[in-house]
């Protein structure tokens, strides 16, 4: 007798500890994730005190565009390496990446050295983020995968919550080094777990990975991001630094274009951008990306210089911001999934951030907390209206062999669109900042006050109080334009939703996981695990709502739900455990298991010796119906894609889903 955990067989005295052994993995799965994920937000309120302790002001925005440009830069090739080489070694790969880069970042003597570090720090964080999500397919059964996808969601809210909090926490009782020594523990535990319990199926699939690709759109984001932080300032704009900086992006582009046309697994594929949809997508979350994240650096820098709040209590006053963001994100990726209508949110999530920052425009060294807070939701409200949609709509409009490349395309383009927003709100802030001082320190002597100020914030605290009212206005105004400045980007987006095509929904296309809609890595899955992993929810979302009475009415048949049940398990010899003891293992009451095998016996379904069920003749034809109707149940589900030439892994994928989530144990039938 045996049982199937996480598509392996195992004896059913050792399933419990394989289950057990599951969980634990899981565990350690999450700690690496959450490493991650809370690097997203952790390190913001700490900014102004690590630019005051090291120096330089004008550096702020590359401490997290150096993260984010290295992990979208490495995120697809990760998650190829982990198709070809085997998933758990480069997961430990990762987090040993990630756990150096946090080390060295906590012990940076100076701003070029912590920008330097945390790009390695980036590298290993993409790979915690795209191998754990890929690891979870592989050790847990379709029917578990929903709940445990909800997991790391969780994590996500939970650090988008937490992780302003504990980054001013750190700052106030210990010291900004903490924000990156913190990772070290957890990931040295989830290190120790993953060796000790970790059992990936190993699998093969050979990628001929385009590396030359994913060097030059870095290396092309690098030149446009250099551009727009450097010149003006460090380089004229007619320097020739700059020119030819911005020279060698604009070949560097034209030559990452000619690689994608031949490369076999472009990072990149050209022909999504003839689809409307994609191309337009792509565009909006490039911008959402670039709003989102540039708001969320600078506004601790007004909430601790400007305001003078500490570096706790700047974290308090963003969970505004970011409870509007989790509420809107997971209400509207639900009401699409039930409604199939879209448009709405893309179209309004735009003009209530475009509002929003408007309203950031407005505050000043005296706005009060309720104001603060409610412009802050109402930026975050917006932004959720349309993080989640973009992914699902993408998914909707490309074709099966599509649905992979094109779910990364559009988070690869937030992703950027994050580099950039950063890079940009910081140039932006440092010039506006030098204007506004200068006009403020007008003597020689003074002018050193203003040189002081603008790398070192606390200086504020040591200028004479005639001053200091003035000073603090030139820091708030310079913030605050940066807002003005961005409104007008994200209008863009707003008038580009106007031009996409409300499609109907296929029934397939479900909300994304949260952690697919709020990271800022890419997402990269093959177009079967995309499928899987919608199929997956889907599917144990109708086990939940009476999947077993659709499928026994469909089939033409009058039994009670576990009677369906038993005989789609009597189908597969493999999984053939005594019925007295499925409850046991199944969740299923003893007593709704005995209704079911006499009902089966009655109508000689089966028959029943001792302990061991035998179908008849009938009793495998309506097994064998049932089966045909659970997998129907799935095919409806793909609409188009599931159409003449339908490709042979997504037939494989259907049959394997409709016998694993129809004959499973774990999956309790409808009562």
């Amino acid at each position: 007798m045996v049982h199937e955990v996480g598509g392996q067989v195992v004896e059913p005295q050792s399933a419990a500890g394989n289950r057990h052994r599951v969980r634990v993995s899981i565990g350690a799965l999450l700690l690496g994730m959450l490493i991650s994920a809370l690097d997203q937000t952790i390190v913001s309120t700490a900014l102004p005190t690590i630019v005051s302790d090291l120096g330089g002001m004008s550096h702020l925005s590359w401490v997290v565009t150096a993260y984010l440009l290295a992990s979208t830069a490495a995120t697809p090739l990760w998650g190829k390496l982990g198709d070809q080489y085997g998933r758990k070694k480069l997961f430990q790969a990762a987090i040993v990446i990630f756990l150096i880069g946090s080390a060295l970042c906590g012990l940076a003597q100076d701003m070029p050295q912590l920008i330097a570090f945390r790009a390695l720090q980036g590298l290993g964080g993409g790979g915690l983020m795209v191998l754990s999500m890929a690891i979870v397919g592989d050790i847990v059964p379709p029917q578990d995968r929903g709940r445990y996808q909800g997991l790391f969601g969780a994590v996500f809210g939970a650090t988008s919550v937490l992780g302003p909090l504990l980054g001013g926490l750190f700052v106030d009782r210990l010291s900004w080094r903490w924000v990156f020594y913190v990772n070290l523990p957890v990931g040295a535990v989830a290190l120790v777990v993953i060796a000790a319990a970790l059992r990936v199926p190993v699998r093969s699939q050979k990628h001929r990975i385009d590396y030359l690709g994913t060097l030059l759109i870095a290396s092309v984001a690098t030149c446009l991001i250099l551009v727009t932080s450097l010149g003006g300032r460090t380089w004229g704009w007619t320097s020739v630094p700059l020119t030819g900086t911005a020279v060698l992006g604009a070949v560097l582009l034209v030559w990452f274009l000619a690689v994608e046309r031949e490369a076999a697994e472009p990072v990149l594929p050209l022909q999504l951008f003839r689809i409307r949809t994609f191309a337009l997508s792509s565009a909006i979350s490039f911008v959402i990306g670039f709003a989102m994240f540039g708001a969320m650096t600078y506004l601790p820098t007004f909430l601790q210089v400007v305001q003078g709040v500490s570096p706790t209590m700047s974290g308090v006053h963003m969970l505004p911001m970011v409870l509007g963001l989790l509420l809107t994100s997971t209400l509207s990726g639900q009401i699409v999934s039930r409604t199939g209508r879209w448009k709405i949110f893309p179209v309004l999530g735009t003009a209530v951030t475009a509002a929003g920052l408007l309203l950031l425009h407005r505050l000043t060294e005296s706005s009060g907390n309720l104001e603060m807070s409610l412009y802050f939701f109402v930026f975050g409200f917006g932004l959720g209206l349309v993080m989640q949609v973009l992914v699902l709509i993408v998914q909707n409009a490309v074709s099966y062999e599509n649905l992979g490349v094109a779910t990364s395309g559009v988070t690869f383009f937030r992703s950027i669109g994050s580099a950039f927003g950063v890079a940009v709100f910081g140039t932006v802030f440092t010039s506006r900042l030098d204007d506004k001082l200068n006009d403020v320190f007008t003597g020689p002597a003074q002018s050193r006050s203003a040189t002081v100020l603008e790398a070192d914030p606390r200086a504020m605290d040591r200028l004479p109080p005639e001053l200091r009212p003035s000073a603090l206005h030139a820091y708030a105004t310079a913030i605050t334009d940066v807002f003005l400045y961005a409104a007008p980007v994200v209008l863009l987006a707003f008038a580009l939703t106007w031009f996409l095509k409300e499609d109907r929904l296929r029934g397939s296309v479900t909300a994304p996981d949260m952690a697919q809609a709020l990271s800022v890595h890419p997402v990269h899955r093959s177009s079967r695990e995309e499928a899987q992993r919608a199929l997956s929810v889907l599917g144990s979302r109708d086990g939940r709502r009476g999947i077993y009475e659709k499928i026994t009415a469909t089939a033409g048949y009058d039994l009670l739900p576990a009677s369906s049940w038993l005989l789609l398990r009597a189908l597969r010899p493999d999984r053939s455990l005594p019925p007295a003891r499925l409850a046991e293992y199944s969740q299923v009451p003893l007593p709704v298991i005995q209704a079911a095998l006499r009902q089966i016996e009655q109508l000689q379904l089966a028959t029943i010796e001792g302990t061991d069920l035998t179908l008849t003749e009938a009793g495998r034809d309506a097994a064998a119906r049932l089966s045909a109707a659970r997998r129907d149940s799935l095919t409806e589900l793909l609409g188009d894609w599931w159409g003449p030439d339908r490709p042979t892994d997504l037939i494989e994928l259907v049959d394997e889903l409709s016998s694993q989530l129809s004959a499973s144990d774990g999956e309790r039938p409808s009562l």
